[in-house]
């Protein structure tokens, strides 16, 4: 799954920018010292695909474990160029995810779902920053936040009457992605980011509590647009 996300977004990276180097007639694309703007801005679809390691549920459920979905969402960033290669870059975006049993609770389905907010900023190094194709890679850190989580009917029929937490996850962020330029200032982007996202899931039954440890460690592949201020 890694590997066909990653040369999916090098195809997509290769057909855009091949027109742009084509307009150069073999020099390199450059830009004068007065275009530099220190804001830049971007809209993108992301797809938020966890690679999650999960379970045991105990102590009630030794043998069983849940997996998450994937989900499809909008994310708005804000990146501060404090020079020409180097940036800051601040990315918002939250997206709702199923929670499903598998092992001995394979046969309930859904078990629930959640709602996660994971703020993330990088640090990042723009290689071409005068070119009209500007690959970055980054690194930072992502504080994910957990909201508005709900244990499904078939589950609370099963076990009883049940309410489902998760715990917040601090981790480190990693980052590459391409600006191709449509004009001076606005630009198609291609992203992918990789989030380490360790967590707690926390089912209270009544007196009883399970609890799962979860590593959803997302890749978050993007397309969107973008521009500079």
């Amino acid at each position: 799954m890694n590997k066909a996300l990653l040369a999916a977004l090098g195809i997509a990276i290769g057909a855009m920018t091949a027109p742009a180097y084509a307009q150069t007639e073999g020099q390199a694309p450059t830009r004068s010292s007065d275009d530099f703007q220190h804001w830049i801005v971007r809209l993108r679809a992301i797809r938020v695909t966890p690679t999650e390691h999960t379970g045991p549920i105990e102590p009630t459920f030794p043998t069983a474990n849940t997996a998450v979905s994937n989900s499809w969402a909008p994310e708005l960033d804000f990146t501060y160029m404090a020079t020409k290669h180097i940036g800051a870059e601040l990315i918002l975006g939250t997206t709702k995810h199923d929670v499903s049993g598998r092992g001995s609770l394979d046969s309930l389905g859904k078990a629930g779902h959640t709602w996660v907010l994971p703020p993330t900023l990088t640090l990042q190094y723009h290689f071409l920053p005068d070119g009209h194709i500007r690959p970055y890679v980054g690194v930072g850190v992502n504080y994910t936040i957990f909201y508005s989580e709900k244990a499904s009917d078939g589950l609370q029929a099963a076990i009883g009457k049940t309410k489902f937490g998760m715990s917040d996850s601090v981790g480190y962020a990693l980052q590459a992605g391409v600006d191709v330029d449509i004009t001076r200032r606005v630009f198609v982007n291609f992203d992918l980011k990789y989030l380490d996202i360790d967590s707690t899931a926390k089912l209270t039954t009544g007196s009883l509590v399970n609890r799962e440890h979860v590593r959803l460690d997302p890749l978050v592949p993007g397309v969107g647009i973008g521009m500079r201020f």
